[in-house]
C-alpha cells in the first residue's frame, strides 16, 4: 500500500471516529457558538441602537432655569423619564429605585451649579462617567454662551485603524471566538492519547507495521478539517446574524491559521505527554484555556488591561494567534508587517518548543501511566 493511500485510510478512520463522538459536536462546535452568541448578545453586537441614558430634571428656578433645561431637552442620548421637571424628592427616589440613570438638578437663581445625582451604587459605571461627561460639556458650552465668549478652540475627534474601515464590536468579538475555538480544539483534542497510551493501544500500534508518523499526520489533517468547518460555522453566523463585516487577506489567513492549529495542536500534544489520566489532562487544559482566554484580546483589547498585566499578554501565545487571525479576517493586513511576522515567529516557537517537549516525554516514557 503506498503512503498516500495510508495515508488517507488513516485520515478517513480517524474523521469518523472523531465525528462519531457527540462530545466533539458539542464542545467544538455547538459550544463555541453558543459562547459567542452569548457575548455578542451582552456586548450588543448587531444591535442598530444607539447609547441612551434615562434621566430626570429638577428645575427649583422655574422660569430663570427654563434656558438651561431647554438646551438639555435637545441633548439626543438623554431620555427623559418626565416631560415635565420634577421635585428633588421625586428625582432622589427615582435614583435609589433605580428607575432612571441620574437626575439632574439646575441651580436654584438660575446661575451657579448643576448638580448630577447617581445612584452610588452605579457611581463608577460607564453609563455613569458618560452622563458626566456630556454634562461637563453642556456646562462649558452653555457658560461661554452666557458670558457671550466665543470658544477659541473645539475638540474634533476621529479614529484611525490599520484596516480600510473602522472595525466593529461584532467583527472584534467574531474573530476572536474563532481563535478561541480553534485554540480550545487543539489544547483539548489531545484527550484521545493519554487514553490511547493507558489501555496500551498505542504500544501496540508501535509494534505493527503502521507508520506512527502517518498515524499523528492523519490526526492533524482531521483536526485541521474540523477547525476549519469552525471558522466556517461562526463566520457564517457572526456576518449573517450580527452583521459582523469581513475583509479577508487570505495569505495571512492561511498562514495565521496554519501555524496556531500547529501550535495550539502542539499545546495539547504536551499536556497529554505527562497527563496520568484524562482527569489530570481535562484539569490542565481547563487551566490553560481559562487563563489565556480573558487577557488575549479574545473579548477585550489588551490596551484595556491594567498596565501591570499588559507584559504578560505579550508570552501567552493565543494573543498573537488573535492578533493574526484579525490580521487575516477584518484588518485586510500583515502580509508585510513586521509585527505580524514577529507574532507568528512567537507563536511557531510556542509550537515547536512544546512538541519538542512532549516528543521527548513520549520517547523516554518518564510518565508511568496507571
Amino acid at each position: 500500500m503506498s503512503t498516500g493511500t495510508q495515508l488517507w485510510k488513516l485520515f478517513v478512520a480517524q474523521l469518523k471516529t472523531m465525528f462519531r463522538e457527540k462530545a466533539v459536536w458539542f464542545w467544538n462546535l455547538f459550544f463555541p457558538v453558543i459562547l459567542m452568541v452569548l457575548f455578542m448578545v451582552i456586548f450588543g453586537a448587531g444591535s442598530s441602537d444607539d447609547f441612551k441614558a434615562k434621566v430626570a430634571l429638577v428645575n427649583p428656578a422655574g422660569s430663570a432655569g427654563e434656558s438651561l433645561a431647554a438646551g438639555l431637552k435637545q441633548i439626543p442620548v438623554f431620555e427623559w423619564k418626565s416631560d415635565a421637571p420634577v421635585s428633588a424628592n421625586q428625582a432622589d427616589e427615582w435614583v435609589k429605585k433605580k428607575d432612571i440613570d441620574a437626575a439632574i438638578i439646575l441651580p436654584e437663581s438660575g446661575t451657579g451649579d448643576i448638580k448630577l445625582v447617581v445612584n452610588a451604587e452605579n457611581a463608577s459605571s460607564a453609563t455613569t462617567q458618560a452622563i458626566r461627561g456630556i454634562l461637563d460639556q453642556y456646562t462649558t458650552s452653555a457658560s461661554f454662551k452666557a458670558a457671550g465668549v466665543e470658544p477659541a478652540y473645539h475638540l474634533q475627534t476621529s479614529s484611525v485603524t490599520s484596516a480600510d474601515r473602522e472595525l466593529g464590536s461584532a467583527d472584534f468579538l467574531l474573530t476572536g471566538m474563532i481563535a478561541l475555538s480553534v485554540a480550545q480544539a487543539g489544547l483539548f483534542g489531545m484527550v484521545d492519547m493519554v487514553e490511547i497510551r493507558r489501555s496500551g493501544l498505542l504500544k501496540r500500534l508501535r509494534m505493527t507495521p503502521l507508520r506512527m508518523g502517518l498515524y499523528g499526520m492523519g490526526g492533524m489533517l482531521v483536526r485541521f478539517v474540523l477547525s476549519f468547518v469552525q471558522i466556517v460555522l461562526l463566520t457564517v453566523i457572526g456576518v449573517y446574524g450580527f452583521g459582523a463585516s469581513l475583509d479577508i487577506n487570505i495569505p495571512v489567513l492561511i498562514i495565521a491559521f496554519f501555524i496556531g492549529v500547529l501550535a495550539f495542536n502542539a499545546i495539547g500534544y504536551l499536556i497529554s505527554s505527562f497527563s496520568k489520566s484524562i482527569e489530570s489532562y481535562m484539569g490542565v487544559a481547563n487551566l490553560t484555556s481559562f487563563l489565556m482566554m480573558f487577557i488575549s484580546g479574545v473579548f477585550f483589547a489588551t490596551s484595556s488591561l491594567p498596565d501591570w498585566l499588559k507584559p504578560v499578554t505579550r508570552f501567552i501565545p493565543l494573543t498573537y494567534f488573535v492578533e493574526g487571525m484579525r490580521d487575516g479576517m477584518v484588518y485586510g493586513s500583515g502580509i508585510t508587517s513586521p509585527d505580524f511576522w514577529s507574532g507568528i515567529g512567537i507563536l511557531a516557537l510556542w509550537g515547536a518548543v512544546a512538541f519538542a517537549v512532549g516528543a521527548m516525554f513520549y520517547r523516554k516514557g518518564k510518565i508511568e501511566v496507571r
